[in-house]
């Protein structure tokens, strides 16, 4: 029983460690990765596994492990923020794989991509028909922007001589039922208005909101609770 009161207590404690570094390291560790990265988020993660085990050994010595890491993280971070070159070494730089409506066979050899794989990746990004892109280039976060030629990108209000509002955020104002009180009152509002609001939508008490947002124009829109399900063959 005392053993498995001490996993729990190693457990929680990489846990609680692994959610401190990842603050301090930002969320980048989250959300496009380089390689670095990467890296050093499956080493950290490796660290915290071990740490969580550890029954005979010191549970410090994986855990400053995982403080190296962390610091390395930062001091490199700093550095590619402070210097280009630095950054460069560190994070990657862009890579042409298309320009003019030429692929270039060495960088995508340098990318480890082949040319059915970057099909695969215009599919996804929606460019069924390769000859419709202008470049394409792949990013140093392991993800490729398209720029499509100027014939085939969609129309924008600029190029019919229009000036359309600017769209903001949006408020979350209700969230499963509960009130955002300081989202209320960064709109300018309060509950009286909003519940008179919701009711016009079908609303009887705020419980009945799955979600409510609220606009810059004060505009709300309401999306109430229900019980039912989708069918299961819609997608099918």
């Amino acid at each position: 029983m005392r053993e498995i009161l001490y996993i729990i207590m190693l457990s929680l404690g990489s846990i609680i460690a692994i959610f401190i570094l990842t603050k301090l390291m930002g969320y980048r560790q989250m959300s496009q990765m380089s390689m670095f990265d990467y890296v050093n988020g499956i080493t950290i993660g490796s660290i915290a596994a071990e740490m969580s085990t550890s029954l005979e050994k010191n549970f410090v010595q994986p855990l400053t492990a995982m403080i190296v890491y962390a610091l390395a993280a930062i001091v490199l971070s700093w550095f590619s923020s402070k210097s280009i070159k630095a950054r460069r070494l560190i994070e990657g730089k862009p890579l042409v794989l298309m320009n003019n409506g030429e692929l270039y066979r060495e960088n995508l050899k340098k990318a480890k991509i082949d040319v059915t794989e970057f099909l695969t990746q215009c599919r996804n990004s929606g460019y069924f028909d390769v000859s419709k892109l202008e470049t394409a280039i792949l990013e140093d976060n392991g993800k490729i922007s398209f720029l499509p030629k100027s014939s085939d990108r969609p129309v924008t209000p600029s190029d019919m001589n229009l000036s359309p509002e600017q769209d903001f955020m949006v408020a979350n104002v209700i969230l499963d039922g509960r009130i955002m009180e300081e989202n209320l009152r960064h709109t300018g509002n309060d509950e009286k208005w909003l519940m008179n609001q919701i009711k016009g939508q079908g609303a009887g008490k705020v419980e009945d909101v799955l979600l409510a947002t609220c606009d810059s124009s004060n505009q709300v829109t309401v999306f109430l609770k229900n019980s039912r399900k989708e069918p299961k063959d819609v997608l099918m």
